[in-house]
């Protein structure tokens, strides 16, 4: 009989990526992670042995809490938070488990120092079009889900990163940013080890489209001309920011989910008005 405790790697794994996506504990050993030092998509360490100190932070939302195997570190803290009336999960089998199934995990050696309230902090050029969107998008569903986005005037920005300890992107001359025919996205995609059939998918009309090459990818000409469009919408850059979220969600579900299917008229069986 299925556990109603738990939850398995096939299952994490389809809602990872998504905006209803649980929120991710990691609550593996010291020496576990160091072992290997990368994290399930927008998770979280946590020390098992405070989760009493930190539980009601997360009071409203689903969780899953994964441990080195799924067993006694993720069983008790996910009841732990059970107690305190959070719905909550152990991933079965654990990291390994993940890790073994091909899971997209992330790579923190080049994650930003995060600020007092634990987010990455970044800053770019306002009037954002594709790629300024694409990065957001990318940081908030895989990496850090709280992250802030700062758009400043361009030549604004490298002042702004000193100042308020924010990470730059897609400017010349910085590490987060276009690397020959490569946009930003793919250079994040690259740098967290973002392995992703999906994602990679994605970044292939990104680029196309943020770099002007159109004819790279079938989907490039209307992902530009919704970009755009969004860019008119909005004069404000965070309210376009919330928007193109949205695009990037159904685009990342068709890459990942609906290759394959067609959209036929008229449907079959309606027959031809005599």
């Amino acid at each position: 009989m299925p556990s109603t405790t738990a939850i398995t790697v096939s299952q994490l794994s389809r809602l990872v990526g998504l905006p209803g996506a649980p929120v991710i504990i990691d609550v593996r050993i010291d020496e576990d992670f160091d072992a290997d030092p990368r994290l399930l998509p927008t998770s979280s360490r946590r020390d098992f042995k405070t989760v009493s100190t930190w539980a009601a932070e997360f009071a409203g939302r689903q969780v899953s809490v994964v441990c080195q195997r799924g067993q006694k570190l993720s069983q008790g803290v996910a009841a732990w938070l059970r107690h305190d009336g959070i719905p909550a999960e152990s991933l079965e089998g654990g990291f390994e488990a993940w890790r073994g199934a091909g899971g997209i995990l992330v790579r923190i050696d080049n994650l930003p120092t995060r600020d007092e309230k634990g987010r990455t902090v970044w800053v770019t050029r306002s009037r954002p079009k594709v790629d300024r969107i694409a990065c957001p998008w990318l940081i908030r569903r895989f990496v850090d889900p709280h992250a802030v986005f700062l758009f400043v005037e361009p030549g604004e920005v490298s002042a702004v990163a000193d100042r308020f300890q924010a990470v730059p992107f897609d400017i010349d001359n910085v590490f987060w940013s276009h690397r020959g025919d490569r946009c930003t996205f793919d250079t994040m995609i690259e740098e967290f080890g973002l392995e992703s059939a999906a994602l990679d998918r994605l970044a292939g009309i990104v680029r196309a489209a943020d770099t002007a090459n159109l004819d790279l990818v079938p989907q490039a000409a209307g992902f530009l001309a919704a970009s755009l469009g969004l860019s008119r919408m909005f004069r404000d850059d965070l309210e376009q920011l919330e928007a193109g979220m949205l695009l990037y969600d159904a685009f990342f579900r068709w890459c990942r989910d609906a290759t394959e299917e067609t959209h036929n008229w008229p449907a079959t069986g309606t027959g031809k008005p005599s």
